[in-house]
């Protein structure tokens, strides 16, 4: 069963709403606003306007992700995956899109650049304590359990 979330949004762009591209997708896809053309150079990264303003209701967050046709095909990634937008946030929804490839990319007005993930988040309330549970990992980590 799928929960329907009721979110409000505002669309200064003239592109249409973010939106699902199968019945079964969990990102939404979103489309860079733009009055030119922006070319991104090899290595660099820029803050790419959507045009979108959302208001999350309180205990959710809006994941902001890289998309991987573009990842794989074109070397584009969203910079600090996944971007978090707090249900407090306002402002427009940007993306900071960097260019992972060899070779000079054109991102298009109306291009979807990323998608957008509405999740429900928990807030934490701290119980400080002197020492935690044991478990059979313990503090392993990085690579702890090997390669093969």
């Amino acid at each position: 069963m799928t929960d329907i979330v009721e979110v409000k949004i505002v669309n200064k762009s003239p592109n249409e709403l973010p939106s699902y591209s199968t019945a079964l997708s969990a990102g939404m896809d979103l489309r860079a606003w733009l009055n030119e053309p922006l070319a991104l150079k090899p290595m660099e990264r820029a803050l790419v306007p959507t045009g979108v303003y959302i208001e999350l209701p309180s205990g959710y967050e809006c994941q902001i992700r890289p998309r991987s046709g573009l990842a794989l095909k074109r070397g584009l990634t969203v910079l600090n995956t996944p971007g978090t937008i707090d249900a407090d946030y306002r402002g427009e929804v940007c993306v900071i899109l960097a260019n992972m490839s060899n070779e000079t990319q054109i991102i298009e007005n109306g291009e979807r650049i990323c998608q957008m993930v509405v999740a429900r988040h928990s807030t934490v309330v701290w119980n400080q304590v002197e020492q935690l549970n044991d478990t059979e990992r313990g503090a392993g980590g990085f690579g702890h359990t090997g390669t093969k």
